[in-house]
């Protein structure tokens, strides 16, 4: 049995987002997903992620858990029983936490590979990396807040890339059942976006040429959101036995 609810702060958490060619990334999605489009671009990253006070809905705050996390995600919609839906498809979650990794998959959703993580932070500077203990996973990502994204983005603005974002609460996790995906929705308090001006990026996944050849997938840009109440609720698995 899955806790309904988790509950805790995100203290930081970086969208790392790339465009990419909408029928090369459709190769990526399991039925019944497709790549949600911006501008002509389908929109898929890495959410970094620093968990604090993590504990079921009724557990005291003074036992909760924090966690460095990376969930490589994909925007998606679908159809089902009730209309068009819109989230994201996650093909890959890593952690720093060992309750994490233990109960994900069972006490709650989503699956997680151990990972290491660096991380230095100021108010206005983020430097992170993250390497998978099996290695197959490495992201690296430094730059200053800033007031504006980048002018060559998909997004206008930064308000548009906030809605955008926003609406993809409702995740799908890859599991290691064939044809199961694990679904979580993501609850805040409030919902605040900041532009990161990237110095440096690298994402092993998206620069893997098997899955985008060259010039498919390329840097969009970079948001962080800061101390933020959340819950986690668990949501309904979904099932597929094929690929898009």
């Amino acid at each position: 049995m899955r806790m309904p609810k988790i509950r805790g702060l995100i203290r930081r958490r970086l969208l790392v987002n790339y465009r990419v060619d909408p029928a090369v990334i459709q190769r990526q999605l399991p039925a019944p997903f497709r790549p949600k489009l911006q501008n002509g671009y389908a929109v898929a990253g890495v959410c970094l992620i620093r968990l604090e006070r993590i504990r079921p809905n009724l557990v005291p705050i003074s036992l909760g858990v924090s966690s460095e996390n990376a969930a490589h995600r994909i925007a998606v919609t679908w159809e089902d029983g009730g209309g068009s839906r819109e989230g994201v498809y996650i093909p890959r979650r890593d952690s720093s936490s060992w309750i994490n990794r233990l109960a994900g998959g069972r006490l709650f959703p989503g699956e997680h590979n151990a990972a290491s993580f660096r991380v230095e932070e100021s108010p206005n500077r983020i430097n992170l990396s993250m390497e998978s203990v099996d290695q197959l996973v490495r992201v690296k990502v430094s730059g200053k807040l800033s007031t504006e994204l980048s002018p060559d983005s998909c997004f206008r603005s930064t308000d548009e890339a906030s809605r955008f974002f926003e609406a993809g609460a409702l995740g799908y996790s890859a599991t290691s059942h064939i044809g199961r995906l694990d679904g979580i929705e993501l609850r805040t308090q409030e919902w605040k976006v900041e532009p990161l001006q990237v110095e440096e990026v690298y994402s092993s996944y998206f620069a893997d040429q098997s899955l985008f050849p060259q010039g498919s997938c390329v840097f969009d840009c970079a948001l962080v959101m800061r101390n933020v109440q959340h819950e986690w609720r668990a949501a309904s698995d979904l099932y597929t036995d094929s690929t898009g």
